[in-house]
């Protein structure tokens, strides 16, 4: 009975390693928009069996980054403006609304957090100088930070939402790093949120949020927006085979 239970969690543990790793090549767009996910090439990309690679894709159709065919397969999701556009409102509402329960519910620890988090984004950004915003490492780091302003909002579902609508967000982001020529100083404007997050000042936390969420979405368009596709019509059979399912 033992062995037959280290191999399930041996399996379980595989499941979840490849999970994460799709997850990231997906949103770094390693794996690219629009790609056909082919199970004979995952099957030697990530060293799995068909059936972890069919439970992780499964996963990642619930979480919006892969999209499933029925017969035909899977797909990594396309990149639409409208979704850009539509992602970005979504983005606004919850993290506004996180940041102001946790300025009234945080504590002193939860300052020193925030403070702990900006300051090891900001270190590696001064040791990467240009570089940082393709470094995997401070985009890890960038995610902890943005997180740490609103984990003391005291709902775990609202942030579990919060935390999938961030990483669907990189995406879009990752697409236009890799076409950008100009970078806007968004290390004032985490230091910028990060005081005005400590201070307490709700309202003018929320008008920093929401500037710059909206600031990186106009980037995206700025630099990238030739590969968004302006309409979901622009792929009818994805469309079909969703409202099969």
């Amino acid at each position: 009975m033992a062995a037959k239970t280290d191999i399930k969690g041996t399996d379980e543990t595989r499941a979840g390693d490849v999970l994460h790793r799709m997850r990231l090549d997906i949103i770094s767009c390693a794996l690219k928009p629009g790609t056909r996910m082919r199970f004979e090439t995952l099957k030697e990309l990530y060293a799995v069996s068909f059936s972890t690679l069919r439970e992780a894709l499964q996963r990642l159709v619930a979480e919006g980054l892969v999209i499933s065919e029925g017969q035909r397969g899977f797909m990594v999701a396309p990149l639409y403006l409208s979704d850009l556009q539509d992602l970005t409102d979504v983005r606004v509402l919850v993290d506004q609304e996180c940041i102001g329960r946790s300025i009234l519910h945080g504590d002193d620890e939860w300052e020193a957090q925030i403070i702990a988090a900006f300051h090891r984004m900001d270190r590696l950004k001064a040791r990467l100088n240009d570089l940082y915003f393709m470094s995997d490492e401070w985009a890890v780091l960038h995610g902890d930070f943005h997180r740490s302003l609103v984990s003391a909002c005291r709902s775990p579902t609202l942030l579990d939402f919060r935390d999938k609508l961030f990483q669907r967000a990189h995406r879009y982001r990752r697409m236009s790093c890799q076409f950008r020529t100009k970078w806007r100083p968004k290390d004032v404007e985490h230091r910028t949120l990060m005081e005005t997050v400590i201070a307490r000042d709700a309202p003018a936390a929320k008008n920093l949020i929401e500037r710059h969420i909206r600031e990186t979405t106009e980037n995206v368009i700025q630099n990238a927006g030739q590969f968004l596709s302006t309409e979901p019509t622009a792929f009818p059979g994805i469309l079909k085979s969703i409202a099969a399912e």
